[in-house]
C-alpha cells in the first residue's frame, strides 16, 4: 500500500508538467571559441569548462549530458515552468501541441513480440483501407515487425513518414487465413483534444477537453455547434485532469462564452508591460449557463478559463481547488533541434487576481503541495482552504474570490479518498485497466468487433469472474487492489474501457460519468433541485 500511494499521488502532476522537464544547447569547441551566450564574463567562464572538459579532461565525457545537467541546474532556481525539450523530445511535444502527426493512424500495443492494434483512428488513413481493432501488423514495406527486438521506437519510425507517401503493409486478423495485404497513405492524423461531447440531459450537453492544443478552438467550436443542435440550452465544460497547454486556444475557448470586450486575462512582464485580451464578437455561447469542472490536476490554460468565466460571473465553477499555475512560458529554439521553454511573464485573471503558488520553496515542496491538500482536509472541506485576506478580489456582479494558489470552487465536490476507489481510479488512469481489457477482448475478438453499440449496452456485461481476474492481473504486477465496496464502480469503469477501444472516447466518458458526484450534482443544479 505504501509503495502505491507514492506512486498514485504524484501521478497526475507528472501529466500536467510532462511537456518537458529539461534544458540545454550545444556547446562547439574551437581555438579561437564564439561564446554564443554573450559577452558576459560568467556565461563565458560556463562555456570555456565545458570545453577544457571536452578536451582536456583524463577520462571520456560527453559533455552534451554535462551542458543538460547544468542549464537543467540554472532552470530548477528560476521557476517549476521554465523547462528543456531535447531534439529527441521535440517533434512529439510539437505534435502533441499543435494536435495532429503524420502517420497511419492507429493506436497499439505491442503485445506478445507484435504489433496489435487497439483501434484504428476516425478518419484516419488505416480506418479508410479497413484496418480494425485487433489486426497485427507483422510487415511493413517487407520490413519484419515482430519478434521480441521489436521496439515501440522501432515500430513508429517504420509507420510515420512524410505525408502522402505509401506503406505496404501485412496484417494478420484473427479468425481469417493467411495475410491480408493493405497499403496504406500517410495523412496528417488529428490527435484530439476534445474527448468527448454528448447530451448530459435534454437540455445540458458536456465537451470535455483534455489539453489546450492549437486545434482545439475549432474541435471545441464543431462540438458545441452539434450539442446546440440537439437541444443544449446549458454546458458541462469538464477541464478535470487538464494541465494546459496554449494560452491563445484558452482565451478563444473563453471567447466562445464571453460577450464581446470583456476581458479574459492580462499579463505583466519583468518590465511591467501590461498585455490585456478581450473576448471578441465571435462567441457561439454567450447566454446559456455553463458549468466548469475543475480540479486540482487542472492547471494553466485550464485555470485562465476557469478565472475569466468565474471573474465575469459568465459560469459556475464546480469541484475543487486547481493546480495554480500562472506563469507564461515562450518556446525558443537553442539551435541545436532543441528548444526551451522559458517562463516570460505572469497572468491575471480579470478582477486582477494571480493564481500562481509560491514556488520559493524549490521545486520538489512546490509539487508536494499536493500532499499537503491531502493532509489539511482540504480534499473533503472547501472550510480547510487557507485564504488570505490581502488576495480578496470581487467581481462585477459582487462574489467574493480569491487569488493566491489556484481557482476556488463555487460548488464544490469531495474528492473521495477511500484506499478502494483511490486504487481503482490509478488502474483506470495508468492504463492497467486498457491493457487487461484488450487481452479480453482478444479472447472473443470476432464476436466483439460485430457489435454494434446499441447491442453492447445491451448484452455486453463485466462478470464477477472478470472482476477476479482483473484483481488477479494486478497483483501479479504487485499492485493490490480491493472491490469489497466499489465493485460496481469497476465493472463500471471496465466497461467503459471496452467501450472506448470498441467506440471511442465518447461513450467511454459517458459510461464513466453515469455515477460521477460532481455531474450529478451538475444535473441537479440545472433542475434546480
Amino acid at each position: 500500500m505504501a509503495g502505491y500511494q507514492k506512486k498514485y499521488l504524484p501521478i497526475f502532476f507528472c501529466v500536467a508538467v510532462a511537456l518537458g522537464i529539461y534544458i540545454g544547447s550545444q556547446f562547439n569547441y574551437s581555438n579561437n571559441p564564439t561564446n554564443i551566450l554573450g559577452g558576459n564574463s560568467k556565461k563565458e567562464k560556463l562555456n570555456r569548462l565545458i570545453d577544457y572538459i571536452d578536451y582536456e579532461y583524463v577520462d571520456p565525457i560527453n559533455t552534451d549530458s554535462i551542458v543538460e545537467v547544468t542549464v537543467n541546474g540554472i532552470l530548477e532556481n528560476l521557476d517549476p515552468h521554465s523547462v528543456y525539450i531535447p531534439p529527441s523530445e521535440l517533434q512529439q511535444v510539437n505534435e502533441s501541441m499543435k494536435g495532429d502527426f503524420v502517420g497511419i493512424g492507429i493506436s497499439f500495443y505491442n503485445f506478445k513480440d507484435s504489433i496489435a492494434v487497439i483501434q484504428a483512428i476516425p478518419g484516419g488513413p488505416s480506418e479508410k483501407v479497413g484496418i480494425r481493432g485487433g489486426d497485427r501488423i507483422v510487415a511493413a514495406d517487407g520490413q519484419p515487425l515482430t519478434g521480441a527486438i521489436v521496439a515501440d521506437d522501432s515500430i513508429t519510425n517504420q509507420l510515420k513518414g512524410k505525408a502522402n507517401t505509401k506503406v505496404a503493409l501485412k496484417v494478420k486478423r484473427p479468425g481469417v487465413k493467411g495475410l491480408l495485404d493493405f497499403t496504406v497513405t500517410r495523412a496528417v492524423v488529428p490527435l484530439k483534444s476534445v474527448d468527448a461531447s454528448y447530451m448530459a440531459t435534454d437540455t445540458l450537453g458536456y465537451i470535455k477537453i483534455n489539453r489546450f492544443a492549437e486545434s482545439t478552438p475549432q474541435e471545441f467550436e464543431k462540438a458545441i455547434l452539434s450539442l446546440k443542435r440537439k437541444g443544449a440550452k446549458e454546458l458541462i465544460l469538464d477541464l478535470r485532469g487538464n494541465p494546459g497547454g496554449y494560452i491563445s486556444a484558452a482565451e478563444q475557448i473563453a471567447d466562445q462564452f464571453l460577450k464581446e470586450d470583456k476581458l479574459i486575462l492580462f499579463t505583466k512582464n519583468k518590465t511591467g508591460k501590461i498585455e490585456n485580451a478581450y473576448a471578441t464578437d465571435a462567441g457561439e455561447f454567450e447566454q446559456g449557463k455553463v458549468y466548469v469542472l475543475i480540479n486540482e490536476n487542472s492547471a494553466s490554460a485550464s485555470e485562465i478559463v476557469a478565472g475569466a468565466l468565474q471573474d465575469n460571473d459568465r459560469g459556475v465553477i464546480v469541484g475543487r481547488r486547481s493546480f495554480g499555475k500562472g506563469l507564461v512560458q515562450r518556446e525558443m529554439e537553442l539551435g541545436d533541434g532543441s528548444a526551451v521553454r522559458l517562463t516570460i511573464a505572469r497572468y491575471y485573471t480579470p478582477t486582477g487576481r494571480s493564481i500562481q503558488r509560491p514556488y520559493a520553496d524549490g521545486n520538489k515542496a512546490y509539487y508536494e503541495d499536493y500532499l499537503s491538500r491531502y493532509k489539511n482536509g482540504e480534499m473533503q472541506s472547501v472550510d480547510s482552504i487557507t485564504v488570505a485576506d490581502s488576495l480578496r478580489y470581487v467581481t462585477p456582479g459582487g462574489k467574493v474570490v480569491y487569488g493566491g494558489g489556484g481557482i476556488i470552487p463555487d460548488v464544490f465536490i469531495p474528492k473521495d479518498t477511500n484506499y478502494e476507489k483511490e486504487a481503482i481510479t490509478y488502474a483506470l488512469r495508468a492504463g492497467y485497466m486498457s491493457r487487461f481489457i484488450f487481452e479480453l477482448i482478444e479472447k472473443r475478438r470476432p464476436y466483439y468487433n460485430s457489435l454494434s453499440l446499441e447491442a453492447f449496452n445491451e448484452e455486453v456485461t463485466i462478470s464477477d469472474a472478470s472482476i477476479q481476474d482483473f484483481v488477479t492481473y494486478m497483483n501479479r504486477r504487485n499492485l493490490k487492489i480491493r472491490v469489497k465496496d466499489y465493485k460496481n464502480d469497476l465493472k463500471r469503469y471496465l466497461k467503459a474501457v471496452m467501450a472506448q477501444q470498441l467506440f471511442g472516447n465518447t461513450v467511454f466518458e459517458k459510461l464513466i460519468n453515469e455515477e460521477d458526484a460532481a455531474i450529478q450534482k451538475i444535473i441537479a443544479l440545472s433542475r434546480n433541485e
